[in-house]
């Protein structure tokens, strides 16, 4: 199963490993197909330089053992989507034919569609049955 995980989860992840958004995200690489938009990338380098500099070489480490799918995020606008800077998410969630985006983003939540469907990280973690701490 693929599934793409959206930047607040990551970061929310890198802060605390222990946390419900790490603990879907340590799931998901071991469990499923991993997929990330270059332009989560982009985000996640650009917030972790901006708000927690000290975490930059973490962020680094985790990209690099993590195993994910890398994919392109077309930047046109999509319709499906109130916040155009959320576009090229979705647009690579559409493209990489994923069954799940993990995501905390209102946009996202606000979302109904049937594929890919979205989950936040604890909606991921009740649906695969995992546990809560």
């Amino acid at each position: 199963m693929k599934i793409l995980f959206d930047t607040n989860i990551i970061i929310s992840a890198l802060l605390n490993p222990a946390s419900t958004p790490g603990r879907s995200l340590l799931h998901a690489s071991e469990h499923h197909q991993l997929v990330l938009a270059d332009h989560t990338i982009y985000e996640l380098r650009d917030v972790t330089q901006r708000k927690f500099p000290k975490k930059q070489t973490d962020l680094e480490t985790l990209l690099q053992t993590l195993p994910y799918e890398l994919i392109l995020a077309p930047q046109e606008a999509n319709a499906l989507i109130a916040d155009p800077k959320d576009a090229p998410i979705l647009n690579a969630a559409i493209l990489a034919d994923v069954e799940y985006i993990v995501s905390g983003d209102k946009h996202f939540q606000q979302m109904e569609l049937e594929h890919p469907k979205v989950l936040t990280a604890s909606d991921y973690l009740a649906l695969m049955g995992v546990d809560s701490p």
